[in-house]
């Protein structure tokens, strides 16, 4: 049986394809942005539910970091198939963010063994920001300057988790800030 917290990230799995696939099959802005919320909620009352349950594990919180990460993936594609040009102006940090996001990764996999999973102040910024952005180009079917924002925020977040990784010794999840790294080393 699963948790309400494994239920919610499972959801949020599920939302990431299923938003593509309604996007390839042309269904209006707003209930593609319906999906979004749906799964932005779910991803907030994830950890809600897990630090008040104490469900919250290293493992639960490795698998929402994988799990919010392929849904951003999906609801990036469906917004490149939903909204023509969305991506216009915002090449450059979208190839910043996904050659650090892989460096990130192949670093962290090789280092630890497996994904970091900090849950950074600066990912809960770019929680709130590019689901913003992704659902105002949804909703009115035009690209957005908020998009190219998220993307770089989205750069900054890679970056500090990237430098959080090389400076810790071991293997940790939450890890608030690069500030914080620092002190606990």
């Amino acid at each position: 049986m699963l948790s309400a917290p494994e239920l919610l990230i499972a959801f949020r799995a599920f939302c990431g394809p299923a938003l593509f696939v309604l996007a390839c099959f042309r269904f209006n802005g707003r209930a593609l942005a319906l999906v979004l919320v749906a799964a932005v909620l779910s991803d907030i009352f994830d950890g809600i539910i897990a630090r008040r349950t104490g469900t919250a594990t290293p493992s639960l919180r490795m698998a929402d970091t994988i799990v919010d990460t392929m849904f951003y993936v999906a609801a990036g594609l469906a917004l490149g198939v939903a909204v023509p040009g969305a991506y216009d102006g915002a090449w450059l940090p979208l190839s910043l963010l996904i050659a650090v996001h892989v460096s990130r990764t192949t670093f962290e996999m090789i280092k630890f063994g497996r994904v970091a999973s900090y849950h950074m102040w600066s990912s809960k910024a770019l929680g709130l920001l590019l689901p913003l952005a992704l659902g105002i180009a949804f909703v009115t079917g035009r690209p957005t300057v908020l998009l190219a924002a998220g993307l770089w925020l989205g750069v900054a977040n890679e970056l500090e988790g990237f430098t959080t990784s090389a400076i810790l010794p071991a293997w940790r999840c939450d890890v608030p800030s690069l500030l914080h790294a620092l002190r606990g080393r």
